[in-house]
């Protein structure tokens, strides 16, 4: 069973991907929940950001580090009694791109290791689309792989949500 969380900026995706989750483990008591986290720090303020979210997710999240490679964690920990969070497929990519790496191949491969997992997956993403178009290269490159990426996970994906203002949208499944 996989989820697509999508949406804007501070939208409310990572609460409610967390509630999904708190859902499924309700229903499945033995189930361990894993925690992928994406996200590098680079200043105070990221740093800020990642320890507010480690505060507000329950003691008995097992969290990884993984912001090259979260598909190693996908396979490791791909169980049916497992439940994994990825938040975010955005800080991913943009980990990907701005190191140099074939940012398109790597999706590819990250979708293919889903095919066989047997744990619960959530994966959280921003839709960048709705905003105005980047005024660089840059930018736009990156608009454009983020939504092709959201456009191959919520194919795959047997349940799709989007979240504005912190309400949910259910969008397939």
């Amino acid at each position: 069973m996989i989820s697509l969380v999508l949406g804007g900026a501070r939208s409310g995706k990572s609460r409610f991907a967390e509630k999904l989750a708190d859902n499924w483990l309700n229903a499945n008591p033995e189930g361990k929940r894993f925690y992928i986290a994406t996200a590098q720090i680079f200043d105070d303020e990221m740093k800020n950001r990642i320890k507010l979210h480690q505060e507000q997710r329950e003691k008995d999240w097992h969290t990884v580090e993984a912001p090259f490679n979260p598909s190693v964690f996908l396979e490791q920990y791909s169980h049916p009694n497992a439940i994994i969070l990825l938040d975010c497929i955005t800080l991913w990519l943009s980990n990907l791109l701005l190191r140099g790496d074939d940012v398109e191949g790597a999706v590819e491969e990250f979708i293919n290791t889903l095919m066989d997992n047997q744990a619960k997956l959530i994966f959280v993403s921003n839709e960048v689309g709705l905003g105005i178009v980047p005024d660089n290269k840059l930018g736009r490159h990156f608009r454009d792989i983020q939504g092709l990426t959201n456009q191959k996970l919520a194919a795959t994906a047997d349940e799709v949500y989007f979240i504005a203002a912190g309400l949910p949208l259910k969008m397939k499944g």
